[in-house]
């Protein structure tokens, strides 16, 4: 029942961040993209160079950006929020105002899933963190040894 509850919430917090997501953005002119409904502040493009999730984590928390120095990697439901709704198209994500999207995002949330018997169960791995897949349209964990694309975030209500 414990495990029915989780995926449940996880499914209920996807929801919300779709529902606040999208169409509010705002193109600064600077290489960033501003998100009204969130307060977000996203780096446009990445840099198209994979990394590993704790490259990742440094090359956020290392990078200045249209004067700011205080990026970080997005956590799961931000990096979610950039999904545009109801679209499973290749990307699933507007490139008006995100061009160049790779397939696979790490986002800042360690943890993974199983699946045993037909159960998923999320857990608390230390090994692994979730990515957004935007080819797909989808999230899923990854191991944090591989590597994925990055998209930076700053700010927020």
């Amino acid at each position: 029942m414990k495990q029915k509850f989780i995926i449940s919430m996880v499914a209920v917090i996807m929801l919300l961040a779709a529902e606040a997501q999208a169409g509010n953005f705002t193109d600064n002119g600077n290489g960033t993209v501003t998100d009204g409904a969130t307060g977000l502040m996203w780096q446009k493009e990445d840099d198209n160079i994979k990394r590993t999730w704790t490259d990742a984590v440094s090359y956020c928390e290392g990078l200045t950006l249209a004067g700011y120095s205080d990026w970080r990697l997005p956590n799961l439901n931000e990096l979610w929020s950039l999904r545009e709704p109801n679209d499973y198209t290749d990307p699933t994500i507007d490139e008006a105002y995100f061009p160049n999207t790779g397939s696979v995002y790490w986002t800042s949330t360690s943890g993974g899933r199983t699946e045993e018997g037909g159960t998923v169960r999320i857990t608390d791995d230390p090994s692994k963190a979730w990515v957004v897949a935007f080819s797909l349209g989808i999230t899923l964990a990854g191991n944090k040894s591989s590597p994925c694309s990055v998209r930076c975030v700053r700010g927020g209500r």
